[in-house]
């Protein structure tokens, strides 16, 4: 089953994905160890820095590989694509889904940049989402300007679009005060489109609220912050207490941390 029909099934039937980033042989191997111990489906994600550190080709065959090698059923999506022309040779790499981002465009740019993307992708029959409202990046200030469900209801008509990250109260990176997402907002918007919702920034978020977000109508949430900080807190600890240069030792002690950290987000999303 292709990533948008999956959604679309996980719309009508209250469910949701776990979509995680990776940045390494390690972090997918996290990811993907702890799908399979709990005996779950997840997305792969890479984003737009990540893919320019590893080359996409070298990226999207370590994707593919890890995938067939622990035996999960995953998607690969390119995560917050800003750069059209990368989002199309993630297209024609063979992602099976892919983001583009003109959320910090102005609203007729967003749907005509949007627009653009999901006719390029037609002929792949993948899943493309897209942003709106103001769901703020690392670094930037994190303001909440919520997505109208009317809004909502426009861009999706106007683009085509299979799946609609929204702005209910999340931020990207850690929250400099606790977050309180919209609930019944995501509960509107739901009920205004056929796309399947995707909550961004949840690192932090509390379970509860993640769980009354799928509840509302959230389809896929994104984790990325929490598992660079469980692998990189659990590496730098590690690093103080030895002199060990094999990096075939240390660096699967750190793996394990973000490991137990996914394991435990897939058992929350999977309640």
């Amino acid at each position: 089953m292709g990533l948008k029909e999956k959604l679309h099934q996980n719309k009508l039937s209250g469910k949701a994905l776990l979509a995680t980033n990776f940045y390494n042989f390690e972090t997918i191997s996290a990811v993907l160890t702890a799908a399979r111990e709990t005996n779950s489906e997840l997305i792969l994600q890479l984003s737009e820095s990540s893919i320019h550190y590893m080359g996409l080709d070298v990226a999207t065959a370590l994707a593919r590989a890890a995938i067939s090698q622990f035996g999960v059923k995953a998607w690969l999506h390119l995560d917050h694509g800003q750069d059209t022309t990368l989002v199309k040779r993630c297209i024609d790499a063979g992602f099976d889904s892919v983001m583009i981002d003109a959320s910090e465009k102005s609203f007729s740019d967003n749907i005509k940049i949007t627009k653009e993307i999901v006719d390029y992708a037609a002929r792949y029959d993948i899943n493309v989402e897209a942003e709106l409202g103001y769901i703020s990046k690392l670094g930037q200030e994190q303001k909440m300007i919520y997505t109208r469900p009317e809004e909502a209801k426009t861009f999706v008509e106007a683009t085509g679009i299979n799946a609609l990250a929204v702005a209910v109260g999340s931020a990207h990176g850690f929250y400099k005060k606790a977050p309180r997402l919209q609930l019944d907002l995501i509960g509107e918007i739901n009920k205004a489109t056929d796309a399947a919702l995707v909550l961004h920034g949840s690192s932090g978020i509390p379970d509860d609220q993640l769980q009354g977000a799928i509840k509302k109508g959230i389809t896929k949430i994104n984790l990325a912050t929490e598992i660079k900080n469980a692998f990189m807190k659990s590496l730098q600890g590690v690093l103080k207490d030895t002199d060990n240069i094999d990096l075939r030792e240390i660096f699967p002690k750190a793996t394990s941390a973000a490991t137990e950290l996914v394991s435990n987000k897939l058992k929350t999303v999977n309640f």
